[in-house]
């Protein structure tokens, strides 16, 4: 049963185990679990992730159908999933089991995936899509921050923090909270305070790296590269940039098989390509075609979860994968 983000809240969640959760709008996604799981169900949560499911399937197993006296629920969250893991969702299915729900969470899921198709079919089971936030609801999230703090600010710093997000709300709270922290006994904060609170060293912003690097202005990423140091969080938010970006470049690489006309396929993408970056843009189109583009979403995918695995070594991973990806000669 497919069910929309905002209607999640009319149903009681209680009526069903199995929840699908997949799209690209990662903030959404864990304010979602927060709000409507985390608080509604249970204090026992359980987290696993898709290769330790595989890896020990018995273990998983026992952890969904054995419960202590102390636990009246049971929450288990399954994150990173894709269609290798239906087999075994099919699986648990067949089995009767009560006070336990599941939630799987995953990226984008094609038309013709397995595993969203198992759970659209299925009226038992609920399935919720993910999209990328618009301009409207992350405006929507800074306008009620600034009336809560009680500062007026332009629309030009209105502008720049959207862009920052690349239509995910959690890449925009994350910004938020420095801003907040930063207000603290203040009254006021100005665009050149904005500029530096969000890591832009002279301009810098990570959506100026990752853009760079899909245009392979090696010599620029070197010098943005040194001007910036940084931490795990910005690993995580960089790789995700550049999936944004990536799947941006393939949206317009398929449109370019319909319209001859590069500028007006870039002129009609939503969300907007910013005036200042469309040649940057035009750079990238010419590096990556859609087949290339698709090889790049992997490769991405693939850094990311190693990212994750490597949360000390994150900085070095992310920075290999940046100066690989930024040489003139594609790989």
């Amino acid at each position: 049963m497919i069910v929309k983000t905002f209607e999640l809240k009319k149903i009681d969640i209680k009526k069903f185990n199995i929840f699908l959760l997949y799209g690209e709008n990662q903030g959404l996604k864990k304010e979602l679990i927060e709000d409507n799981f985390k608080k509604v169900l249970t204090n026992n949560v359980y987290n696993f992730n898709e290769n330790q499911v595989i890896q020990n399937q018995d273990n998983f197993f026992d952890e969904i159908f054995n419960k202590s006296l102390f636990e009246n629920e049971k929450l288990i969250i399954v994150s990173d999933v894709t269609n290798k893991i239906t087999k075994i969702i099919e699986e648990l299915i067949e089995k009767k089991f009560q006070d336990i729900f599941l939630i799987l969470v995953s990226d984008k899921l094609e038309k013709n995936s397995k595993l969203r198709s198992l759970f659209e079919k299925k009226k038992e089971f609920v399935c919720i899509p993910f999209y990328a936030d618009n301009y409207q609801s992350l405006k929507y999230i800074l306008i009620n921050f600034f009336k809560r703090v009680k500062i007026q600010v332009s629309q030009e710093i209105i502008n720049i923090l959207i862009n920052r997000a690349n239509g995910d709300r959690q890449n925009l709270k994350n910004e938020i909270d420095k801003i907040e922290n930063f207000l603290i006994g203040r009254k006021k904060i100005n665009l050149e305070e904005i500029m530096k609170l969000t890591n832009m060293s002279n301009n810098n912003s990570y959506s100026e790296l990752v853009d760079n690097c899909l245009a392979k202005n090696e010599r620029k990423i070197i010098n943005m590269i040194n001007e910036n140091i940084f931490s795990y969080e910005d690993t995580i938010i960089i790789i995700r940039t550049f999936l944004t970006k990536a799947k941006r470049l393939l949206k317009i690489n398929n449109e370019t098989k319909f319209k001859s006309n590069l500028d007006e396929v870039i002129k009609s993408i939503k969300p907007p390509v910013f005036w200042k970056d469309i040649e940057l843009v035009k750079q990238q189109i010419k590096n990556y075609n859609s087949e290339k583009t698709e090889k790049l979403i992997n490769t991405i995918n693939d850094t990311e979860i190693l990212i994750k695995k490597n949360s000390v070594n994150s900085v070095k991973i992310l920075l290999d994968f940046i100066l690989g990806q930024s040489k003139k000669i594609s790989n």
